[in-house]
């Protein structure tokens, strides 16, 4: 479980989280909408430590990630998979070294043999087969995403954090990685953060919504509540969106 306790960041004058407060359910899969600027990227840096709050705290399985040592801080990050939103591959390196990356990188010792069949295996696991050997130059847009959500499942970890995963992918692929994550939510019962402003993938994929806006949580409930409620901010956002 992650629990957010009156979460506050500034950069300069620039007020940015306001007093965020909000729980994440252990095997859910939560999605995080607003504007864009409302703080919702800055918001997911904070769960992995990645940025210090001004007060507040997050606590991941009970532990409060801005008291932790570094050491302690790279374990609690091992838990953690992450989707960046320009998929964020390395062009000079295959498919199959992108997706090994974090097992090479591990204090873990994990043999060559045993390496090429847990990155055979994710990349089965998201439909990729075949495909070690090519460039991030020569796939598409989804095939990278596909890629780069693989390389986020290679260490199995507890919590997925996906940012933007369908931006600019065309709305056939982007109902793909839609299926894909929540495919993967069930499969392999993972806590889903989903960051985005798409409204189709707050239909597709969520339990449950958070929709940020002032530099707060301003709602949270299922997806239809929030597309049947009436409240003149939420109507505002989701007419911007679907245009």
């Amino acid at each position: 479980m992650i629990e957010i306790k009156d979460l506050y960041k500034s950069f300069g004058s620039k007020k940015v989280l306001l007093g965020v407060n909000l729980t994440i359910e252990t095997g859910e899969t939560i999605v995080i909408i607003g504007r864009s600027g409302c703080g919702k990227s800055v918001l997911i840096k904070h769960i992995v430590g990645l940025l210090e709050p001004d007060s507040g705290f997050v606590k991941v399985e009970g532990k409060v990630v801005n008291d932790l040592s570094q050491k302690d801080l790279y374990e609690l990050r091992k838990n953690f998979g992450f989707l960046f939103q320009g998929s964020a591959l390395f062009d000079s390196m295959t498919v199959g070294e992108n997706v090994s990356l974090p097992l090479v990188e591990s204090k873990n010792s994990f043999s060559k043999s045993d390496i090429l069949k847990i990155v055979e295996e994710k990349l089965d696991l998201v439909g990729l087969e075949g495909i070690l050997n090519l460039k991030p130059s020569e796939l598409s847009g989804g095939m990278k995403k596909r890629v780069a959500l693989a390389r986020a499942l290679v260490t199995n970890p507890s919590y997925i954090l996906y940012d933007e995963p369908t931006t600019g992918l065309d709305p056939i692929m982007s109902d793909s990685i839609d299926n894909l994550i929540k495919d993967l939510s069930g499969k392999l019962n993972v806590t889903s953060i989903v960051v985005t402003h798409d409204m189709y993938s707050v239909k597709n994929v969520a339990n449950r919504v958070a929709m940020m806006n002032n530099g707060i949580i301003y709602f949270t409930g299922k997806p239809e509540e929030l597309i049947n409620s009436k409240d003149k901010v939420i109507e505002d956002f989701i007419r911007r969106t679907e245009v």
